[in-house]
């Protein structure tokens, strides 16, 4: 490389050019890549997390409105990242995954402002809820291209062959961020005021703006001729939809747990989350490795059996141990399906619509998330809550379906 260029990574040709790079840049090991890739997304995913905590209460007894405000504000920031996820994977491809993440660093900058500017004292309600919604969007903006800019950047860096374990690592930066930040933003406002917790999201997009300054560009392959984003998506659907049937079991877990207990008149529901979300870390921290070293298709298969008999469990359990064993299970199970399945979806483009394909991936995630929900729901209310985790099972098995009938296609 020139000295011109030895802070430049070109992917323009390929795997093949991508495996040259590993071998003549040895220094860069996947360590030093991955830390600061992982700051920055739980910088990120910790302020999503500050916000769900500290917004909620400001909303309902500081602005004094509904819980139908609160839900639509809290809300738009999931529709919003759901909405960009095709502009993240262009912008991602097209500019390079540093100019995307820093972007979207800039945007949770610009978030968090307008979120500080809505608690100061003085204002009317009207103009503080306006503040929020825009800063919502923006904030939904700033996630998609977080995500998959900081994926696109750190899978060019250390090669295909270690997708999966960068997924994987990234999955727990954003899990633990979120789970971090709700309860941190719980005790800046009982220490201080919510004035404070939404304050700190600003540092943490600063924090997001400065992690990854050391590390190597991307460069971009601007003679490359892009492939619509629908056509990725056909490219990555039956991934996609994999992915999608398989979320609704965590859906199920984060939405209606703790119902399922009350209904049944167990004690500890806390239990359900906590071993769902223990199992989750734990497998991505021992086997992080393994959709790479077994294939995206096997672990995403015995992945997918595991949290299938997880969700049953759930939906058949006579006494709260067993809920609880068939939450751990499900969490076991769903831990690596996203890097899994990852892995085989970034296998069907070419290294120039990497950005692309993972946006369009996650996307499915997102879509499930949001009708999984209401779904439950009508189940619990025509039935009962036992019949969700049913619902949950069954989705499970459908995803298997579709993972075994398309096993493997040649990238674009």
């Amino acid at each position: 490389m020139s000295a011109k260029n030895k802070n430049t990574f070109s992917t323009s040709g390929g795997s093949g050019v991508e495996d040259a790079l590993a071998a003549t840049n040895q220094s860069l090991s996947f360590a030093k890549v991955i830390r600061p890739i992982l700051l920055t997304v739980f910088a990120a995913y910790l302020a999503i997390g500050i916000a769900l905590g500290a917004l909620p209460s400001f909303i309902k007894n500081d602005l004094h409105y509904g819980s139908l405000a609160v839900g639509l504000v809290i809300g738009l920031q999931a529709l919003a990242t759901l909405l960009t996820r095709a502009y993240a994977g262009k912008i991602t491809d097209v500019r390079g995954p540093h100019r995307s993440k820093q972007l979207g660093a800039l945007l949770l900058l610009a978030a968090g402002v307008l979120y500080v500017l809505a608690t100061l004292p003085g204002g009317s309600g009207i103009v503080a809820l306006t503040l929020l919604v825009v800063g919502r969007i923006l904030h939904g903006i700033s996630e998609s291209m977080v995500v998959t800019a900081s994926l696109t950047w750190a899978i060019g860096l250390v090669g295909r062959e270690n997708a999966g374990k960068v997924m994987t690592w990234n999955g727990i930066a954003m899990y633990a961020g979120i789970a971090i930040g709700a309860p941190l933003s719980l005790w800046f406002t009982t220490t201080g005021s919510v004035f404070t917790a939404l304050a700190a999201i600003t540092i943490l997009a600063l924090v997001s703006l400065v992690a990854t300054r050391n590390l190597p560009h991307l460069a971009v392959d601007v003679n490359h001729i892009r492939t619509p984003f629908y056509k990725v998506i056909g490219l990555v659907a039956n991934q996609g939809l994999a992915l999608a049937f398989a979320s609704i079991g965590f859906a199920c877990i984060a939405s209606f747990i703790s119902l399922l207990f009350a209904a049944q008149h167990w004690e500890h529901a806390s239990w359900g989350f906590i071993c769902f979300g223990g199992f989750y870390v734990l497998t991505r921290i021992f086997f992080a490795s393994f959709p790479d070293k077994f294939g995206g298709y096997t672990v995403a298969f015995v992945s997918l059996v595991v949290e299938m008999v997880g969700q049953l469990l759930i939906g058949v359990s006579s006494s709260p141990l067993l809920a609880v064993v068939g939450c751990a299970l499900t969490g076991m199970g769903f831990s690596l399906v996203f890097p899994a399945l990852g892995v085989l979806a970034i296998q069907r483009v070419a290294p120039q619509m990497r950005g692309t394909a993972l946006a369009a991936y996650s996307a499915f995630f997102d879509l499930s998330l949001s009708i999984a929900g209401p779904v439950a729901g009508l189940l619990a209310a025509w039935w009962n809550y036992p019949s969700i985790y049913l619902f949950g099972g069954a989705s499970c098995l459908v995803a298997l379906l579709i993972l075994s009938f398309y096993k493997t296609r040649k990238p674009a």
